[in-house]
């Protein structure tokens, strides 16, 4: 246990065992998760919160019962106050003032059993909901087409799942159920003094309700606006703390700490002003409802001497009326401070709601097929797509791709070709025109079963946090241990995972930062052999490595293009070389298409790219 840091863990100490099997043994058991996930939404009607906690209704209605309960045993001490004065100290009874006391303490002692139920009860219950809204909100997300994560930033998106989400979650847990406590505490103590005495009930009412009602009002105004430019600014704030912190190593190399930190000041400070706004705001009204508060005792306190002086009122139902009074300005001021949790929240569910309300771009056909097993037939068929509907990266592309067939796409950056892997693994749809697979339009097949036929390795693979293990068996968690290393011996980096202290259980650094691009590029080409895809699209899987490492990654290409159709965006030639047809991609149209041989005898746009890639690599690489 007390080892250097970096030694493997070696058990737990026999004398320790049974502390901990009976530690273990007091934590919960967590019901095996039966959580799934659809492509497809049903229509959805706009996200609020009555419809939110709707469906727990009845677990709510039993919260409310006890909040009714646990205010009926609160307010009941003015009442008994009341009765031990008038009934037993005015009268000089003692067994009745010790009765009384009896029954008070009882009183508290119930109050506090109540509000301990009513709490764990009510906490449990908004746990459960904010897991509900986590998991609601992270599935939409899921669900989302490639374009809404390109034009929104991540700090925004991270916003909503944290900042925003908590702000529900502090109107569900604190807000919803203190709204009712102080709720039911007004409308007894309201029924209580006008049980006591009308008169001095209106007094109270007509003196101090209609106050506290103008100022409310203002409040509401002025503190919606205000929390709503706290929204937007906390997004900001996160918005551009994701974006320095991914950009990390772009901002230490050019030396822009000093204006990042420039920008973020700037950024923060703008938050910082819409909190102020907001304090303001608050800052006005409640020392402004005290006041009203305070006024109106002391109103009561000169009208209810005055009666009780003419003996139209008791000396212990003033007391009463009295205690009664703080206990309903009390609740006036829980809700103003309840309003601010309550526009904290609700500026957060507008957020959620806009968020819910984005449909994905790539939609799934209610009624989509399956795709069966497929032998990798690719069409594109006439196909016209932008990024922008105006101004279109693709023209009119018409293209047959056989099944096992290796097809290279060519060209200058910014022409198209990686669009086209993106058509073909539905990413996006084409604006007009239909990609195929094996006959079947990609509209009408359901995205599980397309991508699970595909393989895809990017430029800069992306490694999750975990274990060798768990990244190569990414897209086939259930891999055996023996799988798993048999795809690493085919792609040539089983000697690499046999050096490491715990073989392919060694843990990956965030985005695989402690492996080099090629040790990197070489564990997604595992984790596609392991997927076993019937296409593979390597988008310039060999641009950005040295030579020995672009070798050993050629090599792993053989083994993992045999038998599969292949896609292959190479700004290396000597990558598109391999394929059986290349294509050179020119604003968004082809504009020669042939083998490695065809297109260098004809003399066109690839011999020209051919001729100058010999020149500078100093050798002639015949086609493969």
């Amino acid at each position: 246990m007390g080892g250097p840091p970096g030694l493997p863990f070696a058990g737990i100490p026999p004398e320790m065992q049974p502390r901990v099997e009976k530690l273990l043994d007091r934590e919960p058991k967590h019901p095996k998760s039966t959580a799934g996930f659809s492509h497809v939404r049903g229509p959805q009607r706009p996200f609020t919160l009555g419809r939110f906690l709707r469906p727990h209704w009845l677990a709510l209605a039993a919260g409310v019962a006890m909040v009714a309960v646990e205010t009926l045993t609160q307010q009941a001490g003015p009442l008994l106050t009341q009765q031990a004065i008038d009934q037993g100290v005015v009268k000089g009874k003692t067994g009745v003032v010790v009765t009384i006391s009896l029954l008070y303490l009882a009183t508290v002692i119930l109050n506090g059993i109540v509000t301990w139920l009513r709490t764990a009860f009510t906490g449990r219950l908004g746990q459960q909901l904010m897991k509900e809204i986590r998991v609601r909100v992270f599935s939409h997300i899921q669900r989302l087409s490639l374009d809404f994560f390109t034009e929104e930033k991540a700090g925004r998106i991270m916003t909503r799942m944290t900042s925003d989400i908590e702000a529900l979650s502090d109107l569900l847990q604190d807000g919803i159920i203190n709204l009712a406590v102080q709720g039911f505490t007004l409308l007894i103590v309201m029924v209580v003094i006008f049980t006591y005495n009308v008169r001095l009930a209106l007094v109270v009412v007509l003196a101090v309700v209609p106050v506290m009602t103008v100022m409310t009002l203002w409040f509401r105004s002025a503190s919606e606006k205000t929390y709503g430019r706290v929204r937007e600014r906390i997004a900001d704030v996160m918005a551009d703390l994701q974006e320095s912190l991914s950009g990390i190593r772009i901002v230490a190399a050019y030396n822009r700490q000093r204006f990042n930190n420039v920008k973020h000041r700037n950024i923060v400070g703008d938050h910082m002003e819409a909190n102020v706004d907001s304090a303001r705001v608050a800052a006005v009204y409640g020392p402004g409802t005290d006041f009203v508060g305070s006024a109106g005792q002391a109103i009561v306190l000169f009208v209810g001497g005055w009666m009780v002086l003419h003996h139209t009122l008791t000396v212990g139902e003033l007391t009463a009326f009295v205690l009664y009074l703080s206990a309903f300005f009390a609740p006036i001021q829980q809700l103003v401070q309840l309003y601010n949790t309550y526009q904290s929240g609700q500026a957060a569910i507008v957020k959620l709601r806009d968020l819910l309300a984005t449909e994905p771009s790539v939609p799934e056909e209610t009624e989509a097929e399956e795709l069966p097993l497929i032998d990798g037939a690719i069409r594109l068929e006439h196909v016209t797509f932008g990024y922008d509907p105006a101004r279109p990266v693709l023209r009119d592309i018409d293209l047959q791709i056989a099944a096992g067939e290796t097809f290279a796409f060519v060209g200058p950056t910014g022409a198209g070709k990686s669009t086209v892997a993106k058509l073909v693994t539905r990413f996006y749809d084409p604006t007009e025109g239909r990609v195929l697979v094996d006959g079947h339009d990609l509209r009408h097949v359901s995205l599980g079963s397309l991508r699970r036929q595909l393989g895809v390795v990017p430029q800069e693979p992306f490694l999750f946090a975990g274990s060798i293990r768990d990244n190569i068996a990414f897209a086939a968690p259930d891999a055996s241990d023996d799988e798993v290393l048999e795809a690493c011996r085919v792609v040539g980096i089983d000697e690499l995972v046999a050096r490491l202290p715990d073989g392919i259980h060694t843990p990956v650094f965030e985005r695989g930062s402690s492996l080099s691009s090629g040790e990197r590029q070489l564990l997604a080409l595992a984790r596609a052999f392991l997927a076993q895809p019937r296409v593979l699209i390597l988008d310039e899987a060999t641009s950005s490595l040295d030579l020995r490492s672009e070798a050993v990654i050629e090599h792993a290409l053989d083994v993992l293009l045999e038998g599969r159709t292949a896609i292959i965006i190479a700004h290396r030639l000597s990558t598109a070389m391999r394929a059986n047809r290349i294509g050179v991609v020119l604003d968004g149209r082809i504009a020669e298409l042939g083998s490695h041989d065809e297109l260098v005898a004809a003399g066109g746009l690839y011999a020209e790219m051919y001729a100058t890639w010999i020149s500078h690599s100093g050798e002639h690489t015949p086609a493969a």
